[in-house]
């Protein structure tokens, strides 16, 4: 990799070239577009147009995280052991790209399968879904902390992936209705829920992806551990590795939270525009907003070297609550108005947008102090933790929409809902994210204690740990 050192105080730091930073950011690209279609379209297309129970989903999305706590640890520890020419990140990025694009299209794909039949074939393609993008995003994410170990730079770089993981969340948020409905009337399909939609726009996803992919792979040097002299991690160093880093509990803690508020917003989004407000429509708006996230995060190096990360953290979190509570008081007194669904939501996102940004540096600052305390840097295995709740957070949101939707009575056939369904909508679209937001805030304040000067003490013992190497 094309770096250099330099003195900063007691500490040697390594930087890389413009050119790898955003190549590695452009495969966030594709990775991103996909775990936003299934984030936002998933369940709409299993209840609107497989007609799938809602609770039955909602029971689907829990139980394949299940597997989830298992399987990402295992393939944390899996990438931190293999040992190649071509390093350790590189190849298993290749490889979980290529299988996933062909199970993430098979998702959106249901060969006209009915009743039993199609809910086995649905289940056993979501956790396939599932397992296919942990053996990619593990490495992915673990391959950022060795671009850089200043915790500056980590600022600046951590903001580029995000940006252009921002940036297909956008497009397929903002634009992903219109397209699969397009691609449905191109097809001659009168039904604009069709799932031929939904097929044809996984493929393009699908093949994005891979290109994206392949830019960061092709740009982005990664030194040999062909012959490193690394200690290998087994299955119960590896959960030690997450159990007892005390940081990384509260990384995750905090992480799941803020997670959670902005995906279960998200996942009801379409519900709520749909039924609440009257115009499905708006949920493009909705996704036009995440231009704020965007901005966000190209703001955050700026913001976070005037104020510091934890009053950024403490911007994050109250933003969303904000724009949530704008957003809720909007659907009463202006249900259809774009213009206060573009405020409300601009809002919501340029604190996600800042939280985007403090968590990725997070991630790398947890995994230097892992190994500073237990001598052995386990970038995989941490970073598993963060895929994990990613998918979790997801997972989590689409089970609580199917099984609310289901409590509150949502009937996807009906041209209008109940006022007690509404009513139920409402509530799970806008008051349980505010409490999540607020309990990740306090998540930070209480027990993430990576902050200052303790971040610079972690990074010179680092140097002493590694000064004879």
């Amino acid at each position: 990799m094309n770096m250099q050192n330099e003195n900063v105080g007691k500490t040697q730091y390594k930087h890389v070239s413009a050119r790898e930073k955003y190549c590695f950011g452009i495969g966030a690209i594709g990775k991103d577009a996909i775990c936003n279609l299934v984030g936002a379209f998933l369940m709409l297309y299993f209840t609107d147009t497989l007609y799938l129970a809602p609770a039955f989903v909602g029971v689907l999305f829990f139980v394949a995280r299940i597997w989830d706590a298992v399987n990402d640890p295992v393939m944390g520890m899996i990438v931190d052991n293999t040992r190649t020419k071509y390093g350790k990140f590189r190849i298993w990025l290749v490889i979980g790209t290529l299988i996933n694009s062909v199970v993430f299209v098979l998702l959106f794909y249901s060969f006209n399968l009915k009743g039993t039949a199609l809910y086995v074939y649905v289940s056993v393609m979501y956790i396939l879904y599932g397992m296919t993008y942990t053996i990619m995003d593990v490495p992915y994410w673990s391959w950022l902390p060795n671009l850089t170990n200043d915790p500056r730079e980590r600022e600046k770089i951590s903001v580029i992936p995000r940006f252009f993981a921002s940036l297909a969340g956008f497009s397929v948020a903002t634009f992903g209705l219109y397209i699969i409905f397009g691609l449905n009337e191109m097809a001659g399909e009168t039904n604009k829920y069709a799932e031929t939609g939904y097929t044809l726009f996984a493929i393009i996803i699908a093949v994005i992806f891979i290109i994206a992919i392949g830019i960061t792979v092709f740009n982005v040097k990664e030194e040999s551990t062909l012959n490193a002299k690394v200690q290998k991690t087994n299955l119960k160093q590896a959960l030690t590795v997450i159990v007892k880093n005390d940081q990384l509990v509260a990384f995750i803690g905090l992480l799941l939270t803020f997670n959670l508020c902005t995906q279960i917003a998200k996942s009801f989004a379409v519900y709520y525009f749909k039924n609440v407000c009257g115009n499905e429509y708006l949920y493009s708006i909705f996704g036009m907003a995440i231009i704020a996230e965007m901005l966000g995060l190209v703001c955050f190096p700026k913001i976070a070297a005037k104020m510091g990360r934890e009053k950024v953290y403490a911007c994050a979190c109250v933003m969303p609550i904000v724009g949530l509570i704008l957003l809720g008081a909007s659907g009463y007194i202006a249900p259809t108005n774009a213009v206060l669904v573009v405020i409300c939501c601009a809002i919501l996102f340029f604190g996600s947008g800042l939280s985007l940004g403090v968590t990725t540096c997070c991630m790398a600052d947890v995994i230097d102090y892992g190994e500073v305390k237990f001598g052995v840097r386990n970038e995989s295995v941490t970073c598993s933790a963060q895929t994990f709740l990613m998918k979790a957070a997801t997972a989590a949101a689409g089970g609580l929409t199917g099984v609310g939707l289901e409590i509150v009575g949502y009937e996807a056939k009906a041209e209008v809902q109940s006022a007690g369904t509404i009513f139920g909508i409402r509530i799970l679209m806008i008051v349980i994210p505010i409490i999540l937001a607020a309990l990740s805030y306090f998540i930070y304040k209480k027990f993430y204690t990576l902050k200052g000067d303790k971040m610079e003490e972690v990074a010179q013992k680092l140097q002493e740990m590694h000064k004879n190497d």
